[in-house]
């Protein structure tokens, strides 16, 4: 995969209009989908085995490198596919006045700091933030319960300025899955999938989140 600078992938997030096609890496152990729904677009029915809302846990026998022990939030699971986060791979934090500075917005008074996480493999330039549901942009949607998405820069400027959601985790790139692919991994014993909250999904300790994810699986059975 291709990686760029985290100054990078946040002037693409200010400039990206929406998600388009994913292109499939050669020789993938459990492959991104060759195109992905976007989380803005009305989703169809959700079938009764949607993981969204969930995580996706991967097994011990999943050995990609992209996903090896990854655990990923699920934003979309309907008929025409799967998309999802990665939420404890981070690979860098950044100032907020960088990253307002970045996108062209005015870093007056700006304070704190934001990690930029792998989200996935698929467009490594496309920004999503994860946040609690309390605070919403126009662009906010509402996941599952309480947790929302977002790739409304403006959710920058809050939380620099002191505002903004309680808890949020910025995402570089997502994972997708064709219909029915995700089914046919979840069947092959790749992913487990678990409950989602708010405590695991934005603790700061994403080096033992695969294992404590992990362990809720006897939740799931």
């Amino acid at each position: 995969m291709t990686w760029l600078p985290p100054v990078t992938l946040l002037i693409v997030l200010a400039t990206s209009v929406g998600i388009g096609p994913a292109a499939r890496p050669a020789e993938p152990v459990a492959p991104p989908a060759e195109s992905a729904p976007s989380p803005a677009e009305p989703s169809p029915p959700t079938p009764p085995s949607s993981t969204l809302g969930q995580m996706l846990v991967a097994t011990e026998s999943l050995r990609d490198p992209r996903f090896t022990e990854t655990v990923v939030y699920m934003l979309r699971h309907d008929a025409t596919g799967a998309l999802g986060l990665v939420i404890n791979r981070p690979i860098a934090t950044v100032p907020l006045a960088r990253v307002l500075k970045s996108l062209g917005r005015s870093d007056e008074g700006a304070s704190g700091e934001i990690r930029v996480h792998y989200g996935g493999p698929v467009e490594p330039g496309r920004g999503f933030v994860l946040h609690t549901g309390e605070w919403m942009t126009e662009d906010s949607r509402l996941v599952n319960g309480d947790i929302a998405v977002t790739t409304d820069p403006t959710v920058f400027d809050a939380l620099a300025h002191g505002g903004g959601p309680r808890r949020a985790l910025f995402a570089a790139g997502y994972a997708g899955w064709a219909p029915g692919q995700l089914e046919a991994e979840i069947e092959g014993g790749f992913w487990i999938v678990v409950s989602a909250d708010e405590a695991l999904l934005f603790d700061d300790d994403a080096g033992t989140k695969w294992e404590r994810a992990t362990q809720r699986r006897r939740l799931t059975l």
